[in-house]
């Protein structure tokens, strides 16, 4: 049939020869927005000055955590893996439940605000999508 969608071998080994597995993949992840909130417990930080180093459209990783004051606690972690405070009490049930079910949630930095040593980070939540 004129109108099949056929791919050679060849033209598969060509499309993907001399890439790595993430631009491999990449054209294939969707990010979906699901919250916005802020960054809880900046202030209680040994080491504040990460906050300096984030910036508007930063990517966060997300990541459960234990910890006796809240079982359904998320920590943020900056791009270096530093920690940055938690996914708010309030907000988290819906994305510990998500994240102990397998998936894969990030956040954004939206805006910062900066009132004296106070950082108000407003961060995105998204679920990545494969």
């Amino acid at each position: 049939m004129s109108n099949d969608l056929s791919i050679s071998k060849g033209d598969l080994i060509t499309a993907i020869e001399d890439r790595s597995l993430g631009e491999i993949i990449k054209p294939l992840v969707n990010e979906i927005h699901l919250f916005d909130t802020f960054i809880a417990g900046t202030t209680h930080l040994k080491d504040q000055s990460v906050l300096e180093e984030i910036g508007e459209g930063d990517k966060l990783s997300l990541r459960r955590e234990e910890n006796k004051f809240d079982d359904k606690a998320i920590l943020i972690l900056d791009q270096q893996g530093r920690k940055l405070g938690y996914i708010p009490e309030k907000d988290n049930l819906i994305f510990s439940r998500l994240m102990d079910a397998g998936k894969l949630l990030i956040g954004k930095v939206g805006d910062i605000e900066v009132h004296g040593t106070f950082h108000k980070i407003r961060i995105g939540i998204y679920l990545v999508d494969y």
